[in-house]
């Protein structure tokens, strides 16, 4: 029989395909790997006769093989191919250890994937399952930087429960990413000074996968408070400049026309765009016109990117960083509706206060050169992402956020007055999920493990503002979004606990 080798959380495993096997990171698949890079049902392999073949399941970011994404792929004693970013080996014949177990894996009520593992000794007695085996257990490599493997030993596999008081390597994880947040803190202080909560709310942001949209005036270090941010969490970054004349293709990349040396042959190749990166840094990104600002919409929402009738996944993590500038506003191009929603925090930059920039008037105009230590890499990151996801959040916390969103809408009859009197539009849904999410990462990063309505309310401003269009009798009065935010948290109650 054909089987499938692929290494997960350092382990290798081996599993017997049958005559159609789903994969995905779904309970319901056939081979479930519970990694954040697969679709919940990915793609599906099919027999025909002594052939084997996969197809792409309507999946976010396809099949890769020798760097194409593909819809479709034969499969051959020895092809190797990617689902997201687990590299699977097809092998025609299965080895002598796949008799006794494959793999298998679950998820909890609350989606938060989970890989379960059976011993390998089978009595005779006892039909074989298709269950998780692993190959062999490598050790964890020590060369990651400095509390990489310690923080994240057991984010990718621990259930919802388990972070909780009760359980030990989940609260080490959660203590050590309270310390990874100082260290990094502390890293990017040595460049920026001051603007302390801007870089919680970025973090914030980045542990929740979600985009930010940096709204300040000139020299407030917006871009080099990206470039340090990348420095200490050894992730790539990229700068994109927008101006009117930016195509999309700028962004995304296009196919050119080039001879192969050796044949003569031509052939169209994709060139990738600079959004291929890990942070993305969008500079001015209200001056270029919305036919551009939308390449970032699948991007940001779907992370890849759909070129040629091609779908090329972008490397994970993958964040953007947006900036604006409030103050010259001709020629430029105000973000659509739906671009502003794809962004999960619009955070206003403010004056440094008398201390801060005395320091930076001082110790910037010294010639100094700054090392910034690595204090994270991707895979941490990702890790500690997939940790978020895993807090739990009780119906308290999540009617109270539901609650904040729906008084948004002056449509609602039990919005306040001032909602009504003020507001065109509220905000939609994906503002509760950014919530939740925020306050999510929000415990994580304080060193704790539960969810409350205060955690709901420190980030209610940012996620919000943009989401809330105010009216002509709202502009009239010398109201703006910030203000209602503000009155809405006042007036909406916490909702009683059942007894």
């Amino acid at each position: 029989m054909a089987s499938l080798k692929y290494r997960f959380n350092s382990q290798e495993y081996q599993f017997v395909l049958k005559e159609r096997t789903r994969i995905g990171r779904s309970e319901s698949s056939d081979l479930c790997v519970p990694a954040p890079s697969l679709s919940r049902h990915h793609a599906v392999i099919v027999r025909d006769g002594e052939n084997y073949a996969i197809e792409d399941d309507r999946s976010s970011s396809g099949i890769v093989h020798n760097g194409e994404t593909l819809r479709y792929l034969a499969l051959t004693d020895g092809t190797v191919f990617k689902l997201g970013d687990i590299e699977f080996t097809f092998s025609a014949e299965d080895g002598a250890s796949v008799a006794d177990g494959a793999v298998a894996g679950n998820e909890t009520e609350t989606g938060a994937p989970v890989v379960s593992a059976e011993p390998s000794s089978v009595s005779s007695e006892q039909p074989v399952q298709q269950k998780s085996e692993p190959v062999e257990q490598p050790a964890v490599k020590q060369e990651a930087p400095v509390a990489v493997e310690p923080l994240v030993a057991a984010a990718a596999v621990e259930p919802p429960k388990a972070v909780t008081p009760a359980s030990g390597e989940p609260i080490e994880a959660v203590a050590r990413l309270r310390d990874a947040r100082e260290r990094i803190l502390g890293e990017i202080g040595k460049v920026i000074i001051g603007q302390r909560e801007v870089l919680d709310e970025i973090l914030v942001a980045l542990f929740a996968r979600g985009h930010c949209l940096l709204i300040g005036v000139p020299g407030l270090a917006k871009t080099l408070m990206v470039r340090a941010l990348g420095a200490a969490l050894n992730l790539e970054t990229k700068r994109i400049q927008f101006t009117p004349d930016l195509m999309p293709s700028d962004i995304t990349g296009t196919d050119i026309l080039e001879e192969d040396a050796t044949t003569g042959r031509r052939q169209f190749q994709f060139h990738r765009g600079p959004i291929f990166t890990n942070l993305l840094l969008a500079d001015e990104i209200n001056r270029t016109p919305p036919k551009t600002q939308a390449a970032l919409l699948e991007a940001m929402q779907e992370r890849r990117v759909t070129a040629s009738g091609q779908t090329f996944a972008l490397p994970d993590p993958f964040m953007v960083l947006a900036t604006q500038n409030p103050i010259e506003q001709e020629g430029t191009y105000p973000l659509p509706e739906a671009q502003l929603d794809r962004f999960m925090f619009c955070i206003h930059l403010k004056y440094p206060s008398l201390a801060d920039e005395q320091r930076v008037l001082l110790e910037t105009t010294r010639e100094e050169v700054w090392n910034l230590a690595k204090v994270l890499d991707a895979d941490a990151i990702l890790k500690c992402q997939h940790l978020v996801r895993q807090v739990p959040v009780s119906d308290h916390v999540a009617l109270y956020a539901m609650h904040l969103i729906r008084a948004t809408r002056p449509e609602n009859p039990e919005s306040p007055d001032f909602i009504k009197r003020w507001v065109r539009w509220g905000a939609g849904t994906r503002a509760g999920q950014y919530l939740l999410l925020a306050a999510k990462a929000h415990v994580l990063l304080q060193g704790r493990f539960s969810v409350s309505c205060a955690d709901i309310r420190a980030h209610a401003l940012p996620v919000l503002r943009h989401r809330i269009f105010c009216n002509f009798a709202a502009a009239s009065e010398g109201v703006n979004t910030d203000d209602i935010v503000k009155k809405i948290l006042e007036t909406v109650k916490e909702p009683e606990y059942v007894k």
